[in-house]
């Protein structure tokens, strides 16, 4: 039994080194989102991690964290303390909880106020870097905060979600929840980040459909697929950082979408369907829309990473779109086509069916 596929009963007691608040994780709805088109009504399946207490991250957060005690890596009562610009930091206040560890977290100025309160309310502390790392941008500056804050800190412990195999590995459980709703899966879209849950969950469906199709989802501006790093408004996709965890010869293509195409997705999503979420939700969506209308027999299945709340003072909020020029754009019916990752700094939607390591041969 494991944390990620399984409810306790009220009238039994979890299993030993569980608890019953974190046997809330997992088992998350799986819902098809139609999708009209010239060859009938296409549409992809959409599972909605939104449901999980904090995010798609409880998911990692409990597993790395019950792993490295396993190893003995984190001793009982010892610090966890990471960088996370949000959904992490939520996954890994509930570990703390579960496991009786303080948590320290290290966010930037772009983590929502929301976000801040409910950490702090979860018993969390957590510091804000004040300026992002020339070159690596936000990611570095709070990774390099971390690694003062372990030298600061006797025994704590840092899960690194960016290069952590464990990180990857907590998606299993996903992906037997997948195997039990659907008898076949052509295409698995998912948004990069970090690279665990693309990864993880694409390790276990192609055992089982060996013709599978990875397609990765990023925002322009980042850095993950060779585009240059820039300054990046949409969070939770995206890096100005390389993570080891991103399985770049398992993706068949990736795409870049921008803030503004996001936002009309996640709104869209809402208007037809009454579902939605954040930034990778928006993205992940209007490439899987696309890909069903395009090979409307096949099964597409999109990971929606969270849900809308934590978005109603930016996605949701016609002011703020409003000052960041988001509003009255309609993403186009097709995306721009690249033949090289850096054959061009990318703006709006767009396709790379050619995907490579920009570290490949330095790692």
């Amino acid at each position: 039994m494991s944390a990620q596929a399984a409810f306790a009963r009220p009238d039994e007691a979890p299993p030993a080194g569980y608890s019953a608040l974190s046997l809330t994780v997992g088992n998350t709805p799986l819902v098809h989102i139609s999708t009209p088109s010239a060859s009938g009504n296409a549409g992809f399946w959409a599972k909605l991690e939104g449901f999980n207490p904090g995010g798609i991250k409880d998911r990692p957060a409990l597993h790395m964290v019950r792993r490295a005690r396993a190893r003995g890596e984190l001793r009982p009562g010892a610090t966890i303390v990471e960088s996370t610009s949000g959904t992490l930091g939520l996954g890994l206040a509930l570990a703390g909880i579960v496991f009786g560890h303080p948590v320290v977290l290290v966010g930037d100025p772009g983590m929502e106020p929301l976000m801040c309160r409910l950490l702090a309310s979860y018993g969390v502390r957590l510091e804000t870097v004040r300026d992002p790392h020339p070159i690596g941008g936000w990611q570095q500056a709070r990774r390099d905060r971390v690694r003062n804050l372990l030298a600061e800190l006797p025994g704590s412990y840092c899960p690194d979600q960016y290069h952590n195999p464990d990180n990857a590995d907590a998606y299993a459980g996903l992906a037997h929840e997948l195997l039990g709703r659907l008898p076949h899966i052509d295409t698995l879209v998912c948004s990069v980040g970090t690279g665990g849950h693309s990864a993880g969950i694409h390790a276990v469906l192609r055992r089982h459909f060996p013709a599978l199709r990875l397609v990765g989802v990023d925002t322009v501006g980042s850095a993950i697929f060779g585009q240059p790093a820039r300054a990046r408004l949409m969070r939770g996709l995206g890096s100005s950082i390389h993570p080891r965890n991103v399985a770049y010869d398992a993706f068949g293509e990736v795409h870049w979408v921008s803030p503004a195409e996001a936002v009309w997705a996640c709104r869209t999503l809402a208007e037809r369907h009454y579902v939605s979420g954040g930034w990778s939700t928006g993205a992940v969506a209007l490439v899987a829309r696309w890909l069903a209308r395009r090979a409307p027999g096949e099964t597409v299945v999109a990971i929606f990473p969270d849900g809308p709340w934590r978005y109603w003072d930016s996605i949701f909020d016609d002011g703020y779109c409003r000052a960041h020029g988001l509003l009255g754009t309609v993403p186009a019916d097709e995306p721009d086509e690249l033949a090289a990752p850096d054959e061009r700094e990318v703006r709006r939607w767009t396709r790379c069916a050619t995907v490579t390591d920009p570290l490949a041969g330095t790692r």
